[in-house]
């Protein structure tokens, strides 16, 4: 019995000798692998590593089956449970545990199963003795094979892109010729393409194409471990691995709205993206239609073509059909017609730009919605259906326009006393032309003398039906002897008056008139020339005991920098302290400023592009933007403003504007349209901070090196972190949902308008439609620091 005991003891205490001899050889690291090393086994469990470990390289489980293996490579330092593999040799063909990397006697690189088949990719040969070695790149290499030549998921930087593909572990998505992103199940499958293919990618986040062009990533100039990588949902990736936070944060991507990305949703369904933490995106089905699994289904068929009606998808299209056809008609319903006219047109997409184009739709697949879409989508129903649609547009949810109400007085009731009627019509006939002639002889009698004056005054020029010419009399009468000011400026005082009809204006006077008669006849030629909604408009103008006076439409809430950079502000717009005054100002929300912006924009592109001649403002800035009753903006005091044909350039002997808006051509010339477009995107800017660009935020730079917009870029597309830079009065009532497109319009757009370079700089018409949100905004470049 003691002998029985005895032996137990020793054969236990060999099996916890032999196992942990085992898990000492499991664990074993190497710096590469020959043939003395083969075979290698998944069982052995050895792992090959880069010189500094950052890489290594070894049979894994697949998540899904812990029996079967492939041989990949993934990153050492930071992936202690292998989570990021960049590169595997048999994705598609997992080994077993019998599975084996060998080096055969001639020279051949194996990697088998039990089949005996050899699984690695293209079967590499090297006749002299050679090791399998895994480079501190990320690059595993075994002769003149090395596995950068035969990517899968992912590039890694000083890889060479150009020429090769990726492809997702389930091939659903690829990257092919390191141009175009496809997806592999449907014909005309591109979704994003590239203008030029990728070359490499480099350690400081920058990808080189063929044309010389790079793309740059939100955290440039930082050494970091990167990776672009084609993701299993089909997006294309540069990733950077963040130490501080151990976890790889996304610094550039191919698409940026994942519902363009094809495959996201079903038959039928419409994809729509929210941009938020997840990047997440909804399925949902169109009116008359209901959830099948991951499609959508009608819930009411066509089965007579010609009882059918459409219903209006706004910023919707499909992108999938087999025979979708495109045609030019001459208007909407034109295209519904061609339509009708086919019995399997489904629906029926006609672009609102101009073109008129109109896309017939077979088949419901891949839609999207998007402000991006520059059309409306209709969708072919049974004309039974009783749903509504609910793909409304921001037209329909936002009124951007300033609304104008006129009223005609209802006419007198008939009188019968025609007789009587008659004798005062004719009685008042009689005078008016008795007063006719004696006043046309009179002028008749001065006509040379006033003809004289008006070409010493440059009156003849004044349009029809223009601005009324008042007297000095007039003027000291409405404004109290020039008593009520309400604004001083660098050109004159500005008061406040009441005409003798009952009219409030405002009555400028130039200050210094003997040198300032061209700004003076400039601003009363050019504002007598323009008719704008968003424009200040000018009623009249005094020429007279050596004075330059203007009067101009009263504008009663002032200018827009007492609202975003008062010293006192309150939440409601009762609390003002009556029209113009000094009081407390309302706090203006969102959807004002939004609107603020986009009334400044087209006004600015109305004198740049409407106006038979070109004009420019040369001083935009919160002082010049004043606010109506309904905060309405006008555009005032183009007392700066530079009038010339369009297809000449201006070069101005002096500085002209306000420093802080003005544009660096101011200095480098020649001055162009795009320096109104550099002046207010930094109008924009403060709209949306609510501080002046002068005032230096919470930054760690000098201040003699700060630069608003350098700071905002810097929140908002390398940091992410577009709420810093919201001004902190109406930061908290700023909502994500139904904010954010608003707000990341307005500072694209600013950033767009503040680049360094006038060519980069959008047209003010431009400008427009990118507020609006009918032309699809593109990521900015980083605006330079300028100093002037």
């Amino acid at each position: 019995m003691s002998f029985f005991f005895l032996f137990f003891f020793i054969f236990s205490l060999s099996n916890l000798y032999f196992s942990e001899s085992q898990q000492q050889k499991q664990q074993l690291n190497i710096s590469s692998f020959n043939i003395s090393n083969s075979p290698w086994n998944p069982s052995q469990n050895h792992i090959l590593l880069s010189p500094n470990s950052t890489f290594a390289a070894g049979f894994v489980p697949l998540p899904s089956s812990q029996n079967l293996y492939t041989f990949s490579i993934w990153y050492n330092k930071i992936d202690s449970n292998i989570s990021t593999i960049i590169w595997s040799a048999n994705d598609n063909s997992p080994v077993n545990r019998t599975g084996s990397l060998i080096i055969k006697p001639n020279g051949e690189l194996s990697l088998s199963n039990f089949s005996g088949q050899n699984l690695w990719p293209s079967r590499p040969f090297s006749k002299n003795t050679t090791s399998l070695v895994l480079q501190e790149s990320g690059n595993l290499v075994f002769g003149t094979w090395e596995s950068f030549s035969y990517p899968t998921t992912t590039f890694l930087p000083t890889q060479n892109i150009s020429g090769t593909a990726l492809s997702t572990k389930n091939g659903k998505y690829k990257f092919l010729n390191s141009t175009f992103l496809v997806y592999s199940g449907f014909p005309n499958n591109n979704y994003w393409n590239s203008d030029s293919a990728f070359v490499n990618l480099d350690e400081n986040g920058r990808i080189l194409k063929e044309n010389g062009a790079s793309l740059i990533s939100s955290d440039f100039g930082d050494k970091k471990l990167r990776r672009l990588t084609l993701d299993e949902d089909g997006n294309l990736i540069l990733y950077s691995f963040d130490p501080s936070l151990s976890q790889w944060r996304v610094v550039w991507q191919a698409v940026y709205n994942w519902c363009r990305i094809l495959g996201k949703c079903g038959t039928n369904s419409i994809c729509t993206y929210e941009k938020n933490q997840d990047s997440s995106i909804t399925c949902i089905c169109p009116p008359g239609f209901k959830k099948v699994s991951d499609s959508c289904e009608r819930k009411i068929a066509i089965t007579d073509p010609n009882k059918t009606k459409f219903l209006a998808l706004e910023y919707v299209n499909f992108s999938g059909g087999s025979n979708q056809t495109q045609f030019t008609v001459p208007n909407i319903a034109g295209c519904e017609v061609k339509c009708r006219s086919s019995k399997t047109c489904l629906g029926y997409f006609f672009q609102y730009d101009g073109n008129n184009l109109c896309v017939l739709q077979d088949s419901l697949r891949f839609g999207y919605m998007s402000p991006g879409v520059k059309g409306v989508f209709f969708l072919r129903v049974d004309e039974s259906e009783a749903e509504k649609s609910n793909f409304n547009g921001l037209t329909n949810m936002m009124e951007v326009s300033c609304p104008v109400n006129i009223s005609l007085p209802k006419p007198p009731e008939e009188s019968k006393a025609n007789t009587r009627n008659i004798a005062i019509i004719s009685t008042i006939f009689a005078a008016e032309l008795i007063s006719g002639v004696i006043f046309f002889w009179a002028f008749l009698k001065k006509y040379i003398k006033y003809r004289d004056m008006a070409r010493t005054f440059s009156l003849e020029v004044m349009p029809a039906g223009g601005p009324k010419r008042f007297s000095y009399g007039e003027l000291r009468d409405a404004t109290k002897n020039f008593s009520d000011v309400i604004g001083n400026g660098g050109f004159g005082v500005v008061y406040k008056g009441n005409l003798s009809d009952g009219r409030v204006v405002a009555v400028k006077s130039l200050k210094d008139f003997s040198t300032g008669d061209a700004d003076f006849w400039a601003e009363v030629t050019i504002i007598a020339r323009m008719h704008h909604l968003n424009l200040v408009r000018l009623w009249g103008y005094c020429t007279e005991k050596g004075k330059r006076i203007l009067v101009y439409e009263y504008v009663p809430n002032g200018s827009l920098d007492k609202f975003i950079f008062p010293k006192r502000r309150v939440h409601n717009v009762e609390s003002l302290s009556g029209p113009g005054g000094d009081g407390e100002k309302p706090i203006l929300d969102w959807n004002i400023r939004y609107r603020i912006a986009l009334g400044v924009a087209r006004a600015i592109a109305y004198l740049h592009e409407e106006c038979l001649e070109w004009v420019l403002h040369c001083d935009i800035k919160p002082e010049n933007i004043l606010l109506g009753e309904d905060f309405c903006p006008k555009v005032s005091d183009f007392g700066l403003a530079k009038l010339k044909k369009k297809e000449e350039m201006i070069s101005m002997s002096q500085l002209r504007g306000t420093r802080g808006y003005m544009a660096p051509e101011w200095i480098r010339g020649p001055v162009t349209s795009k320096s109104d477009v550099y002046s207010f995107g930094m109008v924009l800017l403060e709209i949306v901070t609510g501080t002046r660009n002068n005032e230096q935020q919470n930054s760690k730079v000098e201040s003699d090196q700060w630069y608003l917009p350098m700071w905002a870029f810097n929140k908002v597309f390398k940091e992410m972190n577009v709420d810093e830079i919201l001004d902190p009065v109406i930061k908290d009532s700023y909502d994500n949902s139904a904010h954010f497109d608003l707000v990341n319009r307005m500072v694209k757009t600013a950033m767009w308008c503040l680049q360094d370079r006038p060519e980069l700089r959008p047209s003010m018409g431009k400008v427009a439609k990118m507020l609006e949100g009918t032309v699809e905004i593109t990521e900015p470049e980083k605006p330079t620091i300028f100093f002037l």
